[in-house]
């Protein structure tokens, strides 16, 4: 396979893979942690640091791999070292090795593994982009708006590094097919991204078996087929292949603990250091602009569908359309006071206790009034999806510009799309930065705050 040759991106792997073992058993020289055999140490983390890396996939980084995924890895990648470095002191019954030397150890560990990785992976896509390197020939089989889409990635994104050949639109006829196998051996390509709607069984089959005799890589792009744009899981029961619609990972055990663990120490941090002196403040402010209760109660929709109360700082005056209109632009039923609260968005404070008492998280999806919830569930496809997690304080939807006052169905339509991907692709780094997004809009405002 003459293709293949002059290709270096395998290296890059065994590079890492040696870059990062001379570091955990290099630093280790560097404090005193007083083990009693070296070599015993060293065979030991080395021979885990593997077996975590293997488990987790440390380094599987593809060339369209995240930021955000890479920092994953690393933080589960030193977070299970951790366990096994001080597992060692155990296993092997060392009580004189000092804990803080080990865990100065951890930290620089963590810092020039980090460094290296982010450092390979940055420079890898300005090798890419500015210079041309490491690059994939490929084609597009179909013409449909995903893959002019992919063309376009193709061609605009230089750092995934993919040279876009050639786009074909593949007729009924075998020859058309044929023809589209002879210009891949001819050009060397090394990747084929196929349309599944423009293809037939057949030619799906034929379309792999040629890939699997050329050692070529293909790749489907779901498009109209609509079961295949879904997050789909695979698992066998027994010998029987079996495809999940939809995995919610906030439905693991360990990642529920997780998310409900920041919940609390995020909502408990912001009740003790901010709302129990700000409290007492704004109620004052409230109370004397209008009367009427301080806090705001309503109804809303939560995890199963089951209602909750809602509790907010008062905004408006009171009134009997309070939980069935949303607040409108100039909506006169807001005070002063109650439009300053809602422009900084510190209306919602109150619902820390909504997630300190279990019936909201710091982010998900935004509860609707109950009235609006009913109506929207009858009219918008795939709404109830939003309530197989807790709903938040704020979420992706809200962060990515769908805050606020529906003025259409496309306001709720892709509300619903952003909820639905925060669900099907949660994890902690998502949440911190939706939190931080939140505040920093909060500061710099917001159109639809009001």
């Amino acid at each position: 396979m003459d293709y293949k040759q002059g290709r270096y991106s395998g290296l890059i792997k065994p590079i890492s893979f040696s870059m990062d073992l001379a570091i955990i058993n290099l630093a280790i020289f560097l404090f005193q942690i007083n083990l009693s055999n070296h070599y015993v140490f060293m065979m030991y983390i080395s021979a885990l640091w593997i077996l975590i890396a293997i488990k987790n996939h440390f380094y599987e980084i593809q060339r369209h791999t995240r930021v955000v995924q890479v920092i994953t890895l690393l933080l589960k990648q030193i977070s299970l070292f951790l366990v096994v470095l001080y597992a060692f002191i155990g296993f092997f019954k060392q009580p004189n090795i000092s804990r803080l030397a080990l865990m100065e150890y951890l930290g620089l560990t963590f810092v020039l593994v980090g460094f290296f990785k982010f450092l390979t992976y940055f420079l890898l896509h300005k090798y890419r982009s500015a210079l041309g390197g490491n690059t994939r020939n490929v084609i597009v089989i179909g013409k449909t708006a995903k893959t002019k889409h992919l063309i376009n990635i193709f061609n605009h994104k230089l750092d995934f590094g993919y040279k876009f050949k050639k786009q074909f639109k593949i007729k009924d006829e075998e020859a058309s097919l044929d023809s589209c196998f002879a210009f891949v051996i001819e050009n060397n390509i090394d990747e084929i991204y196929a349309s599944v709607a423009e293809l037939s069984n057949k030619q799906i089959n034929k379309l792999i078996d040629f890939a699997d005799n050329n050692l070529r890589e293909v790749k489907f792009i779901p498009d109209n087929k609509d079961i295949y744009s879904k997050k789909l899981k695979f698992e066998y029961y027994d010998y029987i292949p079996i495809l999940s619609l939809r995995t919610i990972s906030l439905q693991e055990p360990i990642n529920k603990f997780v998310k409900r663990l920041f919940d609390i120490l995020f909502s408990t941090f912001i009740i003790v250091f901010i709302l129990s002196w700000l409290t007492p403040i704004l109620a004052i402010l409230i109370k004397l602009e209008s009367k009427g209760p301080v806090f705001f109660k309503q109804s809303r929709n939560g995890f199963n569908y089951q209602e909750f109360s809602c509790y907010k700082f008062r905004s408006m005056t009171p009134n009997t359309n309070a939980h069935l209109f949303q607040a409108t632009k100039n909506d006169l039923r807001i005070t002063k006071m109650g439009r300053f609260l809602r422009k900084t968005s510190i209306d919602e404070l109150p619902q820390f206790f909504n997630v300190l008492f279990g019936d909201m998280s710091v982010v998900g999806p935004r509860p609707h009034m109950v009235s609006h919830t009913n109506m929207y569930a009858q009219r918008i496809d795939k709404f109830m999806v939003r309530h197989f997690v807790k709903p938040g304080i704020t979420g992706l939807a809200q962060v990515s510009g769908f805050r606020g006052e529906i003025e259409t169905d496309k306001d709720i339509i892709n509300r619903v799309k952003y909820d639905i991907f925060y669900i099907e692709n949660w994890s902690l780094l998502l949440d911190l930065k939706i939190a931080i997004q939140t505040f920093m809009n909060a500061v710099k405002g917001e159109e639809k705050a009001y």
